[in-house]
This record gives C-alpha cells, sequence and structure tokens, in this order.
C-alpha cells in the first residue's frame, strides 16, 4: 500500500524507495581525511528533515483515513437525530496519532474531541485544532493555567479543585468551564450520583465556573450481561432529573461510550463518546455482522537480514527455537518497545508476499525473526526474502490477513492496549 509521511514522501511497496535519496544527500560529502571541507548544507536540518522517518528505521505504522471517516460515518448513521458526536482521541489516538485523527474525525462530522490528560488537549491546540477539547479526568491544580491558556475543560469531581479553578480563571477575567463527573457504579472517578445536587450546589457560588456538560461512563455496557448496565443508566438518568428539579442545569447530558452508542439507542442522550470503535473495532462481539467497522491501524516493516542456519542451530534469547536446516530466517527492526508484544514470541505470524509466516524465537526489545519454509509444496511459489522487503504484522494482503483483534485474544488483552502500543515509537505513515 502507497501513502505519505510527514514530509509528503511516498512510501509502501516491496523494495526500499528512499536509498537514491540517501546516496543523493552524501554525494559531496567529502572524504573522512577532509571532513571539514565537506559542504554544511548537506546535513542542514532542511537537507536531513528530508530523510523520512520511515527510512530511518524500517518499521512503521500506517493509518487508514478513509478507514477512520467511514467509522465516523457508522456512528453517525447511529445516533438519534440531534446527538453530537464526541470523538476520542486520548494516548494519541490509541495510538493513531491525535492530531491527523482529531482533524480527520472533525472534517468527517464529529463536534467534540476527548483527551486524557493536559498535554494531549495541549498538543490538539498547538497543531490548530478549536473544537471543544474534553479532559476525561481531573487534572492536577497545578495544571489549571495551562487548562485556561489552551481552553481545556477538565472533567470535575471534587470540591478543591473546582474553587481553584474558577478562582483562578476569575483573577484573569476568564471563564472556567467544565463537564461534571458522576460515578454511577464504576467506581473510578466522579461524584456519587445521589450526591451531585449537593455537590453543584456546593461550587455553584463561583462566578467563574460554567457547568458545561455532566457525564458518566459504564464499566459493562460491552458485556452479554445487562444488570450492571441498566442499573447505571438508570442512576444516571435519576441523577440528571434530581438536578434539573432542584434548578440546576446540567449541560450537555452525555453517557455512552463505543458499546452503547452500537448497542443501546437510549444512551445517546445531547452526545455520545466514540472510542475504541473509532479505530475500527468492535466493542463487543454482540456487534460483529452488524456495523461496517473498518480497522485505521497496520503495522509493516522491511528485512534488515537473511540468513539461513545449519540444523539446530538456535535463534533468539534462550535459543528456544532451533532450525530445520531448510529455512531462511529474517530479521525484523520491530521488536517489544515498538508494541510487538513478548508474549507473543514464537505464536505470531507475519504476512510476506501475501503468504503467512511463522514468527520464530523470543521477540527483543528492538527486533524479531520470522522464518521462510524453503522447501516446495505443491503449487505454493517458494519464497525468496532479500534485505528491504516489505513485511506486514498487521493487515492484509492477497487472501491473508493478521489482526489485532487476533493478536490480543491471543496473549489475553484487549486491542486498546496493542494499538496504543504499536504507535509509541514507530513513525506513523498516513493514508487516504
Amino acid at each position: 500500500m502507497n501513502g505519505f509521511n510527514a514530509f509528503g514522501a511516498q512510501v509502501g511497496g516491496s523494495r526500499p524507495a528512499k536509498q537514491q535519496d540517501v546516496s543523493s544527500l552524501l554525494r559531496d560529502v567529502a572524504p573522512l581525511g577532509s571532513r571539514a571541507a565537506a559542504n554544511a548544507s548537506d546535513f542542514s536540518p532542511e537537507r536531513l528533515a528530508e530523510i523520512a522517518e520511515n527510512e530511518r528505521r524500517w518499521s512503521w505504522v500506517e493509518v487508514d483515513l478513509g478507514a477512520i471517516r467511514n467509522n465516523i460515518a457508522v456512528a453517525k448513521r447511529r445516533l438519534k437525530p440531534g446527538c453530537r458526536l464526541l470523538a476520542v482521541v486520548k494516548a494519541d489516538a490509541y495510538g493513531h496519532g491525535s492530531v491527523e485523527v482529531a482533524k480527520t474525525a472533525l472534517s468527517a462530522g464529529a463536534a467534540y474531541l476527548a483527551v486524557a490528560t493536559v498535554q494531549e488537549g495541549v498538543k490538539l491546540r498547538e497543531a490548530g485544532i478549536t473544537a471543544p477539547v474534553l479532559m476525561l479526568s481531573e487534572p492536577p491544580e497545578a495544571a489549571i493555567p495551562l487548562l485556561l491558556n489552551y481552553n481545556i475543560m477538565p472533567s470535575v469531581y471534587t470540591a478543591e479543585f473546582a474553587v481553584a479553578y474558577g478562582e483562578a480563571a476569575d483573577a484573569h477575567g476568564l471563564r472556567a468551564p467544565f463537564h461534571l463527573a458522576l460515578n454511577t457504579g464504576m467506581n473510578r472517578i466522579g461524584v456519587r450520583f445521589d450526591e451531585a445536587v449537593e455537590f453543584v450546589r456546593q461550587i455553584s457560588f463561583h462566578r467563574a465556573l460554567e457547568h458545561v456538560g455532566t457525564f458518566t461512563h459504564f464499566a459493562t455496557a460491552d458485556c452479554p450481561e445487562t444488570l450492571d448496565f441498566n442499573m447505571q443508566f438508570r442512576r444516571f438518568t435519576e441523577a440528571i432529573a434530581d438536578m434539573r428539579v432542584a434548578g440546576i442545569n446540567p449541560g450537555i447530558v452525555h453517557c455512552a461510550n463505543s458499546a452503547a452508542l452500537l448497542r443501546y439507542p437510549d444512551t445517546h442522550l445531547d452526545m455520545a463518546r466514540f472510542g475504541i470503535s473509532l479505530y475500527g473495532f468492535h466493542p463487543c462481539p454482540e456487534t460483529v455482522g452488524y456495523f461496517d467497522l473498518r480497522p485505521a491501524m497496520s503495522v509493516h516493516a522491511r528485512i534488515t537480514n537473511v540468513s539461513q542456519p545449519p540444523m539446530s542451530e538456535g535463534v533468539s534469547y534462550g535459543l528456544h527455537y532451533r532450525s530445520t536446516g531448510s529455512v531462511k530466517i529474517c530479521t525484523l527492526p520491530i521488536g517489544y518497545a515498538d508494541g510487538y508484544n513478548r508474549a507473543l514470541s514464537s505464536r505470531a505470524q507475519v504476512i510476506y508476499n501475501g503468504q503467512l509466516c511463522n514468527q520464530v524465537g523470543n521477540i527483543c526489545m528492538d527486533q524479531c525473526m520470522f522464518e521462510i519454509d524453503m522447501r516446495s509444496r505443491g503449487t505454493r511459489p517458494r519464497l525468496d526474502p532479500q534485505i528491504g522487503d516489505e513485511v506486514l504484522l498487521v493487515g492484509a494482503q492477497g487472501g491473508a490477513r493478521i489482526s489485532i483483534d487476533d493478536m490480543a485474544e491471543q496473549i489475553g488483552t484487549i486491542p486498546h492496549e496493542l494499538c496504543c502500543a504499536f504507535g509509541l515509537r514507530m513513525p506513523k505513515v498516513y493514508t487516504r
């Protein structure tokens, strides 16, 4: 698949595309003995920046922004009329790149963005994004100047923070907008649902505070059993009703996450939060087959070494894998520090030239290996791996497919964790 990176360079294909660029970059460099005579422009920041990130190291994440747009459209078709959509772009958009995903989501119809930390909100603002940004937690009081300067709305659930936030805003002639977080049973954050009225009355004296919205978060919207989910929803709607009876405007009322958005239309209310499904993952088995969610992330690498160890020679730490003598071992520059979880060692597969190949040996911090079986098998073409050839660790090619869902199931985790990890260190290439 061809795409573009942050420098506007085309990437993709089965062979390295930028080797000639590196040669061109260095063609005028003087010999080692007369290095001082080299043209300084060869190493200027602008010239060095032309070396694409995925050519500095042959592993990268591709993000299909068309899939993001598709998933937004799926959510908007499901929402009740008048219900706003909030795109959750915390954790660098679950590893997909918060700025690009946020811009795409907003252009596709999202009205709000959500982050987990102050710095995540700052990053969006510094990228020129002006849409409302909600922080899904209450930060330390020391971060209040950042909230006010960058217009990031915090969640509020302690009176001490609320008053400090209001005081700081008032001192600068500003408003202090916030969303009130209610704890309806998940017991993570929030004012207890039956104390909502008392809490708002406790802080409402402050003229700078602006109560923009009220929300809660479901613990089991993605589970087959609905008892706890129904209890949480009932508690939330009763708390909202109590606030209104007391003359308190709850603002934008929202409680639906991806699972509730897709499964329970009654929870849509004023706004719904679209998290994991924004990136193409079904929140639970019950939604599979009903909604056309498309995974946006694929993971790529190029072969950096090819060897053919003799029979019984081991591969990687511990030498737990032994060569049969009829395989080629190919090395990829991706490891557990890049999100390729070590628990997948000798259990994962990669796709090379449209065929599934076994990953072998322990996955290292920065590298891993896979094997190519050199024996002929019927009509299956014999593979001839070369340094620089592209390999898929997540994605589809020909009839072969490897999904993050399958990886997560293999090692007993959730797709959220693997996506976030893949996006931490590897460069991102965006396709449309």
